[in-house]
């Protein structure tokens, strides 16, 4: 039987065979990817869609900051945007960010120039490309307040410029299976000091209110409407409830932590039970926020 490694285009990246992703996300939990890769630049990313088989399945992976997968690895090729897609510009009031440069380095180097509008991505632990995808926010601000245009690779292989998005709460209308390979923003122009100042604001209220030491995954669930997820949580019961060394964090009810051992499968179990119970006592649903990938142990996804 031939090895899916063998049936994929040859690449000027790399690809990895059954790689460990658990170092690759902030559970540290989960399986492995099929195969990983790691393309050199966007060509390199544009060939390989047009050359591999369509019945490969892609998965994009950030930085993995608000991501479960799940204990039976993720099939077929998973694709992680290294240092080729990192990098950032800024020209007059405008902004330019690789997918694969982080929120944080982007508000710290908005900062340094003076470029305002930024400070709260400080807060906000993942990678460009994913808060585009997502129109990421945090503090009262979200990426439509400031995104321009971005370009992306689409499924078959080509580079698209894409100016008329529309950013939703926590949603974009990029094309399914599109991925966002840089972005340009427009700022306003304000003194640096006062930037940092922001940031720094901003980075010491995550750090009282949210469990950023711990083994978590971020805002587990969206804000339903004109309701704040954590409180729905709280006012359930939920907060520090367990389920194995998965736990609702006692800090901040909307995270789930891995406090030691947890698998994905604990995790997304009492994801599941802080869904069923908030629905019961509120009668309100919960949605994933955190993006659940891969298979379940001992699924086949053949």
């Amino acid at each position: 039987m031939t090895s899916l490694l063998e049936q994929l285009p040859p690449v000027r990246g790399r690809y990895t065979p059954n790689a460990d992703l658990k170092k690759y996300v902030w559970f540290q939990v989960g399986g492995p990817a099929e195969v990983l890769f790691k393309p050199k630049d966007v060509d390199d990313l544009c060939d390989f869609f047009k050359q591999k088989p369509s019945h490969v399945p892609v998965t994009i992976l950030g930085v993995g900051s608000n991501v479960l997968i799940r204990d039976g690895g993720i099939p077929g090729v998973t694709i992680k945007l290294g240092s080729g897609f990192s990098d950032i510009k800024i020209t007059d009031h405008t902004l330019e960010a690789g997918a694969g440069a982080l929120d944080r380095t982007v508000a710290l180097t908005a900062a340094e120039n003076g470029l305002g509008g930024f400070s709260f991505l400080a807060g906000i632990p993942g990678t460009m490309g994913g808060a585009v995808k997502m129109n990421a926010g945090a503090y009262g601000h979200e990426i439509k307040d400031i995104f321009q245009s971005c370009q992306i690779v689409t499924t078959n292989g080509t580079v698209q410029e894409m100016n008329d998005v529309a950013l939703t709460y926590r949603n974009s209308s990029l094309p399914e299976g599109s991925i966002v390979v840089k972005a340009t923003f427009k700022g306003t122009p304000q003194e640096p000091d006062l930037l940092y100042r922001e940031i720094e604001k901003i980075m010491a209220e995550r750090e009282l209110s949210q469990p950023v030491k711990s083994r978590t995954g971020g805002s587990t669930f969206k804000n339903p409407p004109s309701k704040k997820a954590w409180e729905l949580i709280d006012q359930a019961g939920c907060r520090g409830h367990r389920i194995g060394d998965a736990m609702v964090s006692e800090k901040h009810c909307n995270f789930l932590i891995n406090t030691g051992q947890a698998t994905a499968a604990d995790l997304e179990l009492l994801g599941d039970y802080v869904q069923k119970q908030v629905l019961h006592t509120s009668g309100i649903p919960l949605e994933w926020e955190i993006r659940r990938l891969g298979i379940r142990k001992g699924e086949d996804h053949a």
